[in-house]
């Protein structure tokens, strides 16, 4: 494959820097784990907590940069407050990534 080639993968700086900051807003091992906890549903912190096993604190800075990046919706009800993966592409690349790191693929 030519070099040039590659490069058509992502054509387009504004393409290229909204994956960068996509995949920097995931890259944090406990960023990624939140994001598979919650999948294609949508869960309260103390959910989200008992998922992942650390702290409430902890889990509320990781889910306040997610959503601060676009990556995580959120929404109140009374006194909880729910969170849902924003775009069905994060799901997809999240799938793809399972895909190729996890030693199962499913």
């Amino acid at each position: 494959m030519a070099l040039a080639e590659n490069f058509d993968l992502i054509q387009h700086d504004s393409d290229i820097e909204r994956a960068a900051f996509a995949l920097k807003a995931m890259s944090h091992p406990l960023r990624l784990k939140i994001l598979c906890a919650v999948g294609e549903q949508e869960l309260a912190v103390q959910d989200i907590v008992d998922c992942v096993g650390t702290t409430q604190s902890n889990v509320s800075q990781h889910l306040a940069k997610l959503r601060d990046k676009d990556i995580l919706a959120s929404r109140r009800d009374a006194n909880r407050i729910y969170y849902r993966v924003k775009d069905e592409r994060t799901l997809k690349l999240i799938e793809m990534m399972r895909d190729v790191f996890c030693s199962s693929g499913q």
